[in-house]
């Protein structure tokens, strides 16, 4: 996986595939409990990312908007409330 600002990468969207990848290492160090929930965040914040490169929603100009509407879209889809 690649790296990505100074946090740790969660997952990644590699459109040139495409595929998602998700840090099996940082999902394997979580507690059972959490891991499930991290897994469902990661792929449906990358999702989105897949539907921006496919045309599906606008992409924003911004990367903070593209983030916080990935973001956005995974909480949704996992009925977990946005902050």
């Amino acid at each position: 996986m690649g790296a990505w600002s100074s946090g740790e990468l969660r997952a990644e969207y590699d459109p040139a595939v495409p595929e998602i990848r998700v840090n099996r290492r940082l999902a394997e160090s979580l507690p059972v409990a959490e891991r499930e929930r991290f897994v469902e965040l990661a792929i449906g914040h990358e999702l989105y990312h897949h539907r921006e490169h496919i045309g599906e929603v606008a992409r924003f100009s911004s990367g903070s908007e593209r983030e916080a509407a990935a973001h956005a879209f995974a909480s949704k889809l996992s009925n977990e409330p946005t902050q």
